[in-house]
């Protein structure tokens, strides 16, 4: 392996950092907004339901390049010029909060309605009934298909090298282009891929068969 090849590896290794930190940056900021999310779309108000449910449809019905347009350029032309990964990381906050907002409210809603009536007969709170009945259970059901979205989070990232955010896919195209050789990077860039992915997607598989044996 010549000088310049390991140099291109490295570059490519240098580049996944990137995609696992805007994949961090997606998930974290996705739960802290599709948590609430969640509990809007199975709350007693209609008006919270409403403005959840718009919100998600909205955002599941709109390609996620669009959302990086705008939060790049569209934010640019009035005058608020982000950073690629600022812009990438609010983009990707957008699209992951509808997705789990949608996956969690399927799990609170799974949850059996003998635990609601449970609570209710001991005299909890909403908050407490949420807290201590049924967030935990919500949580063992939602997280195969939490883990299994986190992989699709991750694949997602190769998208935001259209607006300048050099992460994997985007590294792997600019060393093409000083090297020609598309089928060598590419099989690496994907072989990166899939040291990412196939951990989570394994976990996903894993934790799906604990949860169905628990039920």
């Amino acid at each position: 392996m010549s000088a310049w090849e390991i140099v291109s590896i490295l570059y490519l290794i240098e580049a996944a950092r990137w995609t696992v930190l805007l994949s961090l940056i997606a998930f974290a900021g996705g739960a802290l907004v599709g948590l609430p999310l969640a509990l809007m779309r199975v709350s007693r108000s209609k008006l919270l339901r409403g403005l959840a449910s718009v919100y998600i449809q909205v955002v599941q019905g709109t390609p996620l390049l669009i959302v990086l347009f705008l939060s790049y350029f569209g934010l640019g032309i009035l005058g608020y010029k982000l950073d690629p990964l600022v812009a990438a990381g609010i983009s990707f906050t957008i699209y992951a909060a509808a997705f789990l907002g949608e996956i969690w409210r399927g799990c609170i809603e799974a949850v059996p309605k003998t635990q609601w009536e449970a609570s209710d007969c001991l005299g909890l709170n909403p908050v407490q009934q949420y807290a201590y009945v049924i967030l935990p259970q919500a949580v063992r059901i939602a997280t195969p298909s939490t883990v299994g979205f986190m992989v699709q989070i991750v694949k997602n990232t190769s998208l935001a090298s259209v607006i300048g955010f050099v992460e994997l896919a985007r590294a792997g195209q600019i060393v093409n282009n000083s090297t020609f050789e598309p089928f060598a990077i590419f099989a690496v860039v994907g072989a990166i891929y899939f040291a990412i992915c196939y951990p989570l997607s394994v976990a996903s598989r894993h934790l799906e068969r604990k949860a169905n044996a628990g039920r």
